[in-house]
């Protein structure tokens, strides 16, 4: 089946959403860059777990966050009290509570007056802690006004979204006794979830460049004995013509950016259920190929089964398909279609990884860099691409348009589907550590190409480029989930640390031995007699 057009564009498509890695439990939005810490209000912004119940009948478990000022919270729920909730009189708490309260946990509503204010009323009136209901459905860092004095509030404030609050409130109305628990469980520094996607990335780019390397040594052999027998012009033609492969050039590596910028806030801009609904089918199209392309490859490898990939037999509109593809496209697609309807369940991140593995892998085996010389294009606009859409958008947009994209922010879903995702799990915010295809995709193929001019070279690993451009993009990637770390969890571009490390490493190596000029404009070594060193490399 010819898969290059179909696999292009879903390169095209899947690589501009070059996400970063990322963990998204809970939301805290609006920067307070405009009211610094000061004494009394020096708190560091902490997501905070509020679990309710209703006439003494567990309820919900909701999400708050901790304002900068007032006292920590606890962060374990067995040394958490469980306090009794009541609404505030009048309902925004800008003036002294007409009840008077004995360590209750006032509701409030936001609005009227400053969060301190409402603060500052609440303990004087005998509350024990004051919930905030903020007036949209995400959450709000609540800060110190430029010109307030009276910041020493010894109660902890903390806020919710609105449809939390509003839950709350309705039971309240309802003459129910509601109590409500708050505490701050702390995140670990490192979640096995980050370990496992870690060698998910590298594991991806090692059987990529394998088969790819492969690939491209067989395509050198046979035409290294086509030589004897024929002319060039003629091996030209067979050879270039049947290979299956896409090489870019310089000016489609520039041009990726254009395109990739284009569609990234055409996907914010229509970002909604029914567009995630229109990117699930093409990523299920995708997935589907790759699926497909990899388990023929493998499955031709076993005697058993590599007649049927070598008999073929037409099919309208798809032309000669080998009967081995004939039988593992029905469970490809399958596949993809339980996927795509379970999408939602806890599990299918198991077939979502699955899936854009196969496809990942795929691309790399078919996408090629032709020599560093576009592979360095191509990275270094992928570079300036991802900061600026995770970093400088926040100027035009005032928000990342690369973590909204990547999150899926007002589209119902939880995140797009081209992303490789694991759960945290030792994380009590749960959540997902995340990584978008362009991550993997884009520094791949210079890893890739690394790796297929070290065989056709007949380099040994250790004095070949592969083993160098793979421990950088190692290094790359961890240094990144120590950046989202020490960020507290805010997604990073994953290129502002992989791409110096992979080029900057590939570079360097080049220019000491002397390769660079012909890694650059060759991208293969000189054969004077290929067709008895590559025998030798057998």
């Amino acid at each position: 089946m010819e898969l290059k057009s179909s696999l292009f564009f879903v390169f095209v498509i899947f690589t501009v959403l070059c996400s970063s890695p990322a963990s998204y439990a809970g939301d805290i939005v609006h920067q307070d860059d405009i009211a610094p810490k000061r004494p009394g209000c020096m708190n560091n912004f902490v997501l905070v777990k509020v679990p309710t119940y209703v006439d003494d009948q567990e309820y919900d478990e909701f999400v708050g966050v901790g304002a900068r000022f007032g006292p920590t919270l606890e962060s374990k729920e067995k040394h958490a009290n469980q306090s009794t909730l009541t609404l505030a009189d009048p309902p925004d708490c800008c003036s002294i509570p007409k009840n008077k309260l004995t360590g209750e946990v006032i509701l409030v509503h936001r609005g009227n007056c400053s969060f301190t204010v409402k603060a500052n009323f609440a303990e004087a009136a005998g509350a024990s802690a004051i919930l905030i209901i903020n007036n949209r459905t995400e959450l709000f860092k609540m800060v110190c006004e430029a010109n307030e004095t009276d910041l020493d509030i010894r109660i902890p404030a903390v806020m919710l979204p609105q449809d939390a609050g509003a839950s709350l409130e309705q039971k309240l109305q309802n003459k129910s006794i509601v109590t409500v628990q708050l505490y701050s469980p702390q995140r670990p520094l490192v979640d096995i979830a980050e370990v496992f996607l870690w060698l998910m990335a590298v594991g991806t780019i090692l059987c990529a460049s394998y088969w790819s390397a492969w690939s491209a040594r067989e395509a050198a052999i046979e035409q290294d004995k086509l030589l004897k027998d024929a002319s060039d012009e003629f091996v030209s033609t067979e050879v270039t013509g049947s290979s299956g492969v896409v090489d870019i050039n310089t000016t489609s590596a520039i041009l990726f950016v254009v395109i990739a910028s284009c569609f990234l806030v055409m996907l914010y801009k229509l970002m909604s259920l029914w567009f995630i609904e229109v990117l699930v089918v093409l990523f299920c199209i995708g997935g589907v190929e790759g699926l497909q392309t990899c388990l023929v490859a493998l499955l031709s490898s076993f005697r058993w089964f590599k007649h049927a990939g070598e008999a073929f037999v037409k099919v309208p509109f798809f032309g000669a398909v080998s009967h081995l593809t004939l039988a593992v496209s029905p469970f490809c697609i399958a596949f993809a279609v339980v996927w795509a309807d379970r999408r939602r369940d806890s599990f299918a991140w198991i077939g979502q990884d699955i899936l854009g593995i196969a496809l990942i892998i795929t691309v790399l085996q078919i996408i090629r860099v032709p020599n560093l010389k576009v592979g360095t294009v191509l990275l270094s606009c992928a570079f300036l691409y991802d900061i600026f859409w995770v970093f400088v958008s926040k100027w035009w947009f005032h928000e990342s348009v690369m973590i909204v994209v990547a999150r899926g922010d007002k589209s119902g879903e939880d995140g797009i589907p081209m992303l490789l995702k694991i759960p945290r799990m030792f994380d009590p915010w749960g959540g997902y550590s995340i990584i978008g295809f362009g991550d993997i995709i884009l520094p791949g193929l210079l890893v890739a190409f690394s790796l297929r001019y070290d065989w056709l070279s007949n380099k040994s690993l250790r004095a070949g480029y592969f083993l160098w451009a793979m421990i950088a993009y190692g290094l790359g990637l961890l240094i990144t989930y120590v950046a989202l770390n020490l960020m507290d969890g805010h997604g990073q571009p994953a290129l502002l640390y992989i791409v110096p490390f992979t080029l900057g490493t590939f570079l360097t190596l080049g220019k000491k031995r002397g390769d660079l000029k012909h890694l650059w404009t060759r991208g293969e070594p000189e054969r004077p007699c290929p067709h008895i060193q590559l025998q030798s490399s057998q």
